[in-house]
């Protein structure tokens, strides 16, 4: 692989393998609910995934821990991704916390 072209690529392979993980586990959420034995699907999707994922991993990193960082950037970027796509209209996010009354 040729060396400018590499951090472009890994960065591509993790968002690849961030939009198969969570893509996954919305479908997973969207299908436990109606399922009969929700903890199964929950179980087996979350292997699954976590194996895809570290596979996919490894392969992407290639001994070099900089691709590794590279794909990691692109794997926490679907997930942004993943977040902002599946909010629900008019949801509101605050990052403030509201604490309940507690004494001084």
């Amino acid at each position: 692989m040729s060396e400018p072209l590499s951090p472009v690529l890994a960065l591509l392979a993790g968002g690849i393998l961030g939009a198969i993980f969570y893509g996954g586990l919305w479908w997973t959420v969207r299908t436990s609910v109606s399922s009969a034995q929700p903890a199964l699907w929950i179980l087996c999707s979350l292997l699954i995934r976590t194996g895809i994922a570290l596979t996919g991993f490894f392969f992407v990193s290639g001994g070099s821990w900089m691709q590794m960082v590279e794909c990691l950037l692109g794997f926490v970027l679907a997930q942004r991704a993943a977040i902002w796509l599946t909010r629900q209209p008019g949801d509101k996010q605050s990052h403030l916390v509201t604490e309940a009354g507690h004494a001084p």
